[in-house]
Formats: C-alpha cells, sequence, structure tokens
C-alpha cells in the first residue's frame, strides 16, 4: 500500500519529511539508505523498541501496524519500506531502474529474517523486563507482533526456523543467479531499489555467519555496496560498537555449540 490516509492532524500538518525509525531496523536501514543516496535531509523520530515505544499509543496513532519504518512528506503518511523506498526514489532513473520481482522478493522473505534475527542475534541479550513485556501484550494492537513476541519468548520451534532458512536460502540463490551474468547490480549496471532493498538483508545475515562461500556472485556485489558512502551512513554508523560485539560473540557461541544459523535448513 503506499500512501495510506489518516486522520492524525499532527501529522497531515508537518512539512518535509520526517521519518520515525529504529536504528537496527532493516526496513528503517533501507528508508535511510535511499536518503543517504539521494542527500535528503529529514526530522528524525528514533523509536526505542526495546523500551517498548512501537506499543504507546502515540505512535499506534502514527503506524497503524505499530512496527518501523513510518514516514511522512509533507503531511502524506507512508507505512510500508518497500513503498517508501518507491515513494523516495520517485524520478531518480537510476533508483527507480529496479526490477518488481526483486522488490517482492525482498519483501516476502522480511518476517524470516525478523524470526533468524529474534533467533541467532537478539536471543543473546539478557531477558525482557516483565513489566515491559507485561504491558507490551496489553497496549500493542497487532495482534501477530503480540503472539511472536509470546512465541519468541516459549522458543521457536525447530521446523519453523528450519523453514526460515530454507525459503532465505533459496532467496539469496536467485540473487546468486541474477549476478551470474557479470552485472554488478541487481538490476544491470546501476545502484537502484533492488540493490537497496537487499542490503540490509545480506548484512544482517552476514552478523549471524551465514554460509556466503556459497554464493560467490552476491558476495562481491556485497562488497561493492559496502563500498558506497550511503552503507557506513544508514547502516554501520547506527550500529553501536558494543552492540556488534554482542552480537558476534554470540554468534561464536552458537557456532561453537553447534547451533548456529549453519546448523538449520540444510546449509
Amino acid at each position: 500500500m503506499p500512501q495510506i490516509q489518516t486522520l492524525n492532524s499532527t501529522l497531515t500538518g508537518l512539512t518535509e519529511l520526517h521519518l520515525w525509525h529504529a536504528p537496527l531496523s532493516s526496513c528503517s536501514q533501507r528508508v535511510r539508505l535511499v536518503l543517504a543516496e539521494l542527500g535528503r535531509t529529514y526530522e528524525s523520530h528514533l523509536v526505542n523498541l526495546e523500551a517498548g515505544e512501537h506499543a504507546t499509543e502515540e505512535y499506534q496513532a502514527i503506524h497503524p501496524k505499530g512496527v518501523v519504518p513510518a514516514l511522512v512528506d509533507d503531511g502524506k503518511l507512508y507505512i510500508e519500506s518497500v513503498d517508501i523506498i518507491q515513494h523516495l526514489g520517485g524520478k531518480n532513473d537510476d533508483l527507480m531502474a529496479a526490477d518488481a520481482d526483486l522488490l517482492a522478493l525482498a519483501d516476502g522473505v522480511q518476517l524470516d529474517l525478523k524470526l533468524l534475527t529474534f533467533e541467532f542475534l537478539f536471543r543473546g541479550a539478557p531477558p525482557a523486563d516483565l513489566d515491559r513485556g507485561r504491558a507490551f501484550q496489553e497496549n500493542h494492537k497487532n495482534a501477530w507482533l503480540r503472539q511472536f513476541y509470546l512465541d519468541f519468548q516459549a522458543g521457536f520451534e525447530r521446523d519453523r526456523v528450519d523453514f526460515a532458512v530454507r525459503r532465505t536460502d533459496a532467496a539469496l540463490k536467485v540473487l546468486e543467479a541474477r549476478l551470474a551474468d557479470g552485472r554488478p547490480y541487481l538490476s544491470g549496471d546501476v545502484f537502484s531499489l533492488s540493490d537497496i532493498a537487499w542490503v540490509p538483508i545480506i548484512h544482517r545475515y552476514g552478523l549471524m555467519g551465514w554460509p556466503y562461500e556459497a554464493v560467490p556472485n552476491l558476495t562481491s556485489w556485497f562488497a561493492r555496496v559496502k563500498a558506497r558512502p550511503s552503507y557506513d551512513e544508514a547502516l554501520l554508523s547506527w550500529q553501536p560498537k558494543e552492540v556488534q560485539n554482542a552480537f558476534d560473540d554470540y554468534t561464536m557461541k552458537r557456532c561453537e555449540e553447534g547451533t548456529g544459523i549453519r546448523a538449520f535448513g540444510g546449509l
């Protein structure tokens, strides 16, 4: 869904760009990548997901699903990351030289990325505050998200994790095949929204220890996109070193225990 109608007069009265986002949210990273590539300035509204700010009445009045990101452009509201990046790409010929199937594929694996992120990165964090967890369950209106957090706390079933890994692996093989003709970027000779949609996903799986040696074309592509200034501006500068170290330590621990991501889905 592109622009959505909102009765929130606070939003409709805003001018210029306003972005509600979270530092480590992959969907937020997509939007920041486009903004960095375009050199666009924006009013940043950070949403503290760990503190449950996305469950507040105030934020859910902005984003009806209570997730990030949300963008307001001169009073018009956009809430789906792929829709947002297409809106921002606008008339930029290079960015808009994207393939619809690659954007849809990236959108389609987003829930798998969420599940695997929680399993292989966030599970290493200290347990959430019980009072905060209860408040989230009481206040958040997104039933799917409430159940997801309950499932995470109970422990995801092995079959569910295996399925997410297999589906992700199949998607990455599509990208590998697309790059096999020697093209520098996913949609051809120019860096486009196709690449932007996938950069945060590939970055995130790298944190988990995904076996990228099996997809050399994709590995070479990622080296190219990481060299762009927007990668540091939109991703790395928002990823604190202590968080990176915690992810590295937990990934190593899971690998040593034989429970890392490579132990799932037939990788």
